[in-house]
């Protein structure tokens, strides 16, 4: 078979070269066929430019015509063996009676005026782009993510398949996140990187179909313009990445994995990310007060987190995103209303996560080098590019974790802070402390939180009321060497207030 390919390749490109000699000759000689005369250079220029932006214009088609071609022979090339897998242990789940809760991007982070156009489209379901078909009848997506027939390597359960979805579009600097991605993975059968992309960029897809069997592209159908308010005309782009991230994840799930792992292309990952989502597999799979697991840590900067307490994992009610698993049964509750822009701030309201939690590391598991998106650089030099990436290989699959779930969790955690001693900020900050034990700052109004996050150099802003990392609307960092806990004043926490957003 492999010869036939390397025929009809060649066969293909051949064709193109005689397509690129003629459009050219044809370009340069009149009409007729001959030269044209100075008496009448000016008319027949005119008539030589219209007739040339045709020949580009068909030139262009069949050029479009010839890649496709390519990526269709590429895509049928015969996969390469992959590595053994890894088992992922059972976490028994502790749940507490009545404390479960039923199941029913790069949009990076947005400032408060973003928030307040976003308030006419959140919540509005987008149309999902419908899925072309392949000559065989099949669509397009699924003939390629067709060759993925597991869903348990050798049919046991202790042995998932979690693909690894990657959302590019014009960025050549993927390959950064791929070179990571494939670095680092344990099993190329158990965790398959499907590259999604959008925007239908050349270079970009060049890029991407480089790495030949390592990953596997598809790409967003619907590159038809999106209408949009005017006075949401900026923010374009996060309507597309929205419609993107709702058409990969429809099409990934539709063929029946249970889980997957968003990536967004502008990440470096750390060496144990998989061995992480492994090991906190099983308790987002039991514990239904879990909706998600995430890399990341909206307060991983150096100076703010512990960097010896490489297996110190949270709860958080803060959605993160930024490197982050969800389950089958997550995308069908919410791809129903899938909304048609600002995804990320959608997924944070009360409406879609219900109370429900997700799990986040102390060191961060990702981290984003891409300055440049569609949130113009938001935060970037203010605070992202600061962001430590975990550089130290944790076993999460052999370590017991199941103090993460919610019936150990919610005692043990509330315990430890709100037995922690009570200082001023002003106390910590010209370095009064006197013990190197836990202590704890308390706030009672959002002016007071806000004074504490910016003065300590935390992330100070709201989403959906719900402070970034905050459990129960504590906030754990580090400071000075010692662990601090932003706390509620009163353990008998009431709820997240929408007015703080």
């Amino acid at each position: 078979m492999r010869p036939r390919k390397t025929i009809l390749l060649i066969g293909v490109l051949v064709i193109w070269v005689l397509m690129t000699y003629l459009a050219f000759m044809r370009s340069v000689r009149g009409t007729d066929g001959s030269r044209p005369r100075p008496a009448v250079a000016n008319k027949v220029m005119l008539e030589q430019v219209q007739y040339f932006e045709e020949n580009l214009k068909s030139f262009s088609e069949n050029r479009q015509n010839l890649y496709r071609d390519i990526i269709n022979i590429l895509r049928r090339e015969v996969k390469v063996p992959s590595i053994p897998a890894q088992a992922i242990p059972l976490v028994p789940s502790e749940e507490s009676p009545g404390s479960a809760i039923d199941e029913g991007e790069k949009a990076k982070e947005g400032n408060s005026e973003l928030e307040e156009e976003a308030k006419g489209v959140l919540g509005v379901p987008a149309p999902l782009a419908p899925i072309p078909e392949a000559e065989d009848g099949r669509p397009e997506v699924e003939r390629a993510l067709s060759k993925f027939q597991q869903r348990y390597l050798n049919n046991d359960p202790a042995f998932p398949v979690i693909p690894v979805v990657v959302f590019a579009c014009n960025r050549i600097s993927v390959n950064k996140c791929l070179d990571d991605l494939i670095r680092y993975r344990p099993s190329a059968e158990q965790f398959p990187i499907i590259v999604s992309q959008d925007c239908d960029d050349e270079a970009t897809r060049n890029t991407i179909l480089s790495y030949r069997d390592e990953v596997t592209l598809i790409q967003q159908p619907d590159q038809s313009d999106i209408p949009v308010p005017p006075k949401e005309k900026k923010y374009k782009g996060y309507y597309k990445i929205s419609r993107h991230y709702g058409w990969a994840l429809r099409a990934v799930f539709g063929q029946g994995f249970d889980s997957v792992i968003l990536v967004e292309d502008d990440l470096s990952v750390a060496p144990d990310f998989y061995e992480y989502f492994l090991g906190t597999y099983p308790i987002l799979k039991h514990d239904k007060s879990l909706w998600c697991v995430s890399a990341w840590n909206d307060n991983g900067k150096e100076g703010l987190i512990d960097s010896t307490a490489h297996d110190l994992l949270y709860r958080s009610d803060f959605f993160p995103g930024l490197g982050w698993m969800m389950t089958k049964d997550l995308w069908n509750e919410l791809e129903p209303k899938w909304p048609k822009a600002f995804w990320d701030d959608w997924i944070r309201q009360p409406e879609q996560r219900k109370e429900r939690a997700c799990i986040r590391p102390e060191l961060p598991r990702s981290r984003t080098f891409g300055k440049i998106g569609v949130s113009n650089g938001l935060f970037f030099d203010k605070h992202l590019k600061y962001i430590k990436l975990s550089e130290e290989f944790v076993s999460f699959t052999k370590s017991n974790l199941s103090y993460l779930v919610k019936s150990a969790y919610d005692h043990a955690f509330l315990k430890t802070v709100y037995q922690s001693r009570v200082v001023t900020l002003d106390e910590l900050k010209r370095g009064m402390v006197m013990t190197r034990e836990p202590i704890r700052i308390a706030y009672h109004t959002k002016e007071q939180y806000k004074r504490a996050t910016k003065n300590l150099g935390l992330m100070d802003d709201f989403k959906s009321g719900v402070p970034r990392t905050a459990y129960r609307g504590i906030v754990s960092f580090f400071y000075n060497g010692q662990r601090v806990y932003l706390a509620p004043s009163s353990a008998n926490w009431k709820g997240y207030d929408l007015t703080w957003s």
